[in-house]
C-alpha cells in the first residue's frame, strides 16, 4: 500500500516561530520522507499578521503551502500578495469576495493535495457557515472541477471521485470552539484525509484517525517561544488579564526555561484512498 506523509505546523509566531521552523523542518522532511508540508503562518509577522518576508522564509524552510486564519487581514500592504501569490490561503468562508483564495489544488509528485483554509464562528467574529463553505467547494458544480478537469470525464467531482483519483483532502480550520472543532472533524470524517485544528496556540492531546478514515487534532499547536503566553510575553499578558487594559502585546523572546519549539502533526495517508492511516504529534526544540 503506497503511503503519502503530510506535515502540518501550528501557527508560526513571530521571529523566534520563523527561526525554530528553519531550523528543524527540513531535517525533519529529510527523515521522515514527506511529501507536503502546511504551514499556519497568520502570526508570523511579530505576532500579527504575515509579510512578504515571512512568506518568502516560511516557503524556503520547506513549506509547499501556507494556511492562515483572522489575522491575516493584520497587514493591509500583504492584502495584493494573497491575490498573486497561490501558495497562500485565506480562510475560505469569508463573505464577499475579500483578497486571495480560501483553496489551492497543488499537484505534487502527482498527487493532488486539495487543501482548505477554514475559519471558525464560536467566540470569534461572525463569518459565512464552514461547514456549508467545505461543501461549496467540494460542489461538483463549483469552480473547483477544473482544478480536476485532467483527472476526470464526465463523472463530476464528488468524495468519491476525489478518492478514485487519490486526492488528498487537507483542512486548516483555524477556530476558538473545541466543540466546533469536533463538529467539523465528524462533519467531514470520510470526506478529508485531514482536518486539523489552528488558532489557540495550545496543541491538543486529542489526535486520532476517525472511523471514516480522517485523521483530526483539535489543535496544532504553536510554532514559537513557549514559555511566554501562547507566545507572547508573559508580563504583558498578565498586566492585560489584571488590568483589562489594552496594553501593546509582544512576542515572547527566548530565554531559558522559553525555548522556542516547532509543534504539528505528521499524517500517514493511503495513497489509493485518500483516507489517513495514522497521525501523530510533533513537539521539538
Amino acid at each position: 500500500m503506497p503511503v503519502l506523509k503530510l506535515v502540518m505546523i501550528g501557527d508560526v509566531v513571530g521571529e523566534s516561530g520563523i527561526a525554530v521552523l528553519e531550523k528543524l523542518l527540513p531535517a525533519l522532511i529529510e527523515k521522515e520522507g514527506v511529501d507536503f508540508v502546511v504551514v499556519n503562518g497568520e502570526n508570523a509577522a511579530a505576532g500579527f499578521g504575515i509579510t512578504e518576508a515571512e512568506k518568502t522564509r516560511i516557503l524556503n524552510a520547506g513549506a509547499d503551502l501556507i494556511t492562515t486564519g483572522n489575522h491575516v487581514w493584520e497587514k493591509r500592504e500583504f492584502w495584493p500578495v494573497l491575490d498573486q501569490d497561490e501558495r497562500i490561503l485565506r480562510p475560505a468562508n469569508y463573505p464577499g469576495k475579500p483578497a486571495g483564495r480560501g483553496w489551492r489544488v497543488i499537484r505534487k509528485n502527482d498527487v493532488p493535495w486539495l487543501v482548505i483554509n477554514l475559519q471558525g464562528r464560536e467566540q470569534m467574529t461572525p463569518i459565512d457557515c464552514p461547514f456549508k463553505a467545505f461543501d461549496s467547494i467540494i460542489d461538483s458544480q463549483g469552480a473547483l472541477v477544473t482544478e480536476f478537469l485532467p483527472l476526470l470525464t464526465t463523472e463530476g467531482l464528488t468524495p468519491d471521485i476525489l478518492q478514485k483519483f487519490g486526492a488528498v483532502v487537507v483542512v486548516d480550520f483555524h477556530a476558538e470552539s473545541t466543540k466546533e472543532k469536533e463538529a467539523l472533524g465528524f462533519y467531514l470524517d470520510g470526506r478529508a484525509s485531514v482536518v486539523a485544528g489552528t488558532h489557540t496556540h495550545v496543541q491538543t492531546a486529542d489526535e486520532r484517525v476517525l472511523k471514516q478514515g480522517t485523521a483530526y487534532i483539535t489543535d496544532l499547536g504553536m510554532t514559537g517561544v513557549t514559555g511566554g503566553v501562547i507566545g507572547m510575553d508573559t508580563k504583558v499578558c498578565l498586566d492585560r488579564a489584571r488590568t483589562q487594559v489594552l496594553y501593546r502585546m509582544n512576542c515572547a523572546d527566548p530565554s531559558p526555561g522559553q525555548a522556542p519549539e516547532l509543534q504539528g502533526i505528521l499524517a500517514e495517508i493511503d495513497r489509493e484512498t485518500g483516507k489517513a492511516i495514522s497521525i501523530r504529534r510533533l513537539r521539538d526544540s
